[in-house]
């Protein structure tokens, strides 16, 4: 009867010895690590986050009209699909007039996806979209809006992506604008400002 082939098994580590195992002499083995003890007399210091200036509890008082608002790809590709003027639906969600920006990241991204999605590259150089440029390296827009929006809490964040929502939730005081229902619905938006339910 013939053998089976044993196949050569890659990248397969030899086991070594700890250093602390009882079966190395004393002189080999590694030193214990000494614990340093705790002074009960010494001052505990813990470092926290520095809250913005902006937010008066969970009231973010840089947010009112005219609202700045920061847009992701594929919050414009929705609304093209949607067949909705962002700039009109805006104003019907805010009752206010509104800037919106765009990253060069955002515009990098719209790029990136070739001529499919040329119309929201048009729709997006158009002058009512302010530009906002980027000094990171890397183009992912995420990133940079995430970056942008805990730097300067003014902003609203316009974007139907799950992932980037549930980062920005953990930013305190930044409103979330998405597409549900063929309409433009705002989330986390103070009670002052009108801001429909």
């Amino acid at each position: 009867m013939p053998r089976a082939k044993r196949t050569k098994k890659f990248a397969a580590m030899k086991r070594m010895i700890s250093l602390n195992d009882p079966r190395i002499k004393d002189k080999d083995r590694e030193p214990p690590k000494k614990k340093k003890k705790e002074d009960p007399s010494e001052m505990k210091i813990t470092e926290a986050p520095q809250s913005s200036s902006a937010l008066f509890f969970q009231y973010n008082t840089q947010l009112g009209p005219p609202f700045h608002i920061l847009i992701d790809t594929n919050f414009i590709n929705f609304s093209i699909k949607n067949k909705m003027d962002v700039m009109q639906s805006m104003m019907d969600c805010l009752y206010a007039k509104c800037i919106p920006y765009v990253t060069d990241c955002v515009m990098g991204e719209l790029e990136k996806l070739g001529s499919k999605y040329s119309l929201a590259l048009k729709i997006v150089r158009d002058p009512k979209f302010e530009r906002l440029p980027c000094l990171h390296k890397g183009t992912y827009a995420d990133d940079c809006l995430v970056d942008r929006v805990t730097q300067h809490k003014c902003y609203i964040v316009a974007t139907c992506d799950k992932d980037l929502k549930r980062r920005i939730r953990q930013i305190p005081g930044v409103p979330i604008m998405f597409l549900s229902q063929h309409r433009y619905t705002i989330e986390r938006m103070p009670d002052a400002y009108g801001a429909p339910k």
